[in-house]
């Protein structure tokens, strides 16, 4: 049993701090924002709760934290009452915020100088794979680091890979964003071409995912997508703000990405008619409108 901390209970900080309490059997303190969400979480889960993540994270063997972006993130860690000011040495903070990986390198630098250890280690799995400790989490930062941790991590995952320095963890997320957004708007054109064409979506998904064409995204959004149902999983707003980092990194380096910042559009489309709510796979209602 570690003493954790978790910052952020979010649709995905929220079952994964209660994954670390209950399946990996942690001593969990919990901050959010809103301090009512957080007494919530410790009256369904048990732990504690701080007023500041400066109080969460003192004394703590692991720091936790799952914010919105890179200004959110700035904040939780070097901002007043931040949780930096009160790690001990050799703790380890882990990031699993999809941020830039200009923070995390920042933060891994300003970690490595208080004489503890930084890992971006952002998700993917959605709210349902959080909720069923089952995300994908690809991480950045020092081995030594990263073998303490994955024991901890893996209270919420069912797989963890260290792809390299910090900022690597950050790196493979944004290409992770980049191969969704080209399959779901394949998919929704695909969709909207069927129902033109006349044909039974039902079966013709039951076909061709078995196929060459199949994925993550046909299996399991393909129903709600013919129904036009959009309330199942991460938000278009969300989405954009990965998007604009993909865009952002690929600046700096280098990149060329033609179909994502032409999807990035499709999705301020969606946006435009009310849609920043709706999940990603709302491409359809753009076709449709």
């Amino acid at each position: 049993m570690a003493t954790v901390a978790f910052l952020g209970l979010g649709v995905m900080g929220y079952p994964m701090a209660g994954h670390l309490k209950n399946k990996g059997g942690h001593d969990v303190t919990v901050y959010n924002r809103t301090s009512a969400k957080a007494e919530r979480w410790v009256a369904e889960h048990g732990g504690q709760f701080a007023s500041t993540p400066a109080e969460a994270a003192e004394g703590k063997d692991f720091v936790f934290a799952c914010v919105g972006n890179d200004d959110d993130l700035r904040s939780v860690t070097i901002g007043p009452d931040g949780a930096f000011s009160t790690m001990k040495k050799g703790a380890i903070f882990i990031d699993n915020t999809t941020a830039s990986a200009e923070v995390a390198r920042e933060l891994s630098a300003r970690a490595a100088e208080a004489g503890f250890s930084f890992l971006d280690a952002p998700v993917s799995g959605g709210q349902a794979g959080a909720e069923n400790g089952v995300l994908t989490v690809m991480v950045g930062g020092e081995e030594a680091a990263f073998n303490r941790a994955r024991p901890v991590i893996d209270s919420f995952a069912r797989m963890v890979g260290l792809m390299g320095a910090a900022g690597a963890g950050q790196l493979t997320k944004m290409i992770n964003q980049i191969a969704i957004a080209g399959l779901v708007q394949g998919l929704a054109e695909g969709i909207h071409f069927g129902k033109k064409a006349g044909l039974d979506i039902e079966k013709v998904v039951e076909v061709i995912a078995r196929g060459a064409a199949g994925s993550w995204q046909m299996e399991n959004r393909h129903k709600t997508m013919n129904e036009d149902k959009y309330d199942f999983g991460f938000a278009v707003d969300w989405m954009r703000k990965d998007l604009g980092i993909c865009l952002a990194e690929a600046n700096r380096n280098g990149a060329t990405l033609p179909v994502t910042a032409l999807v990035d559009q499709f999705y301020k489309d969606v946006q435009s008619m009310g849609g920043g709510r709706w999940d990603t796979s709302s491409l359809l209602a753009r076709l449709e409108r």
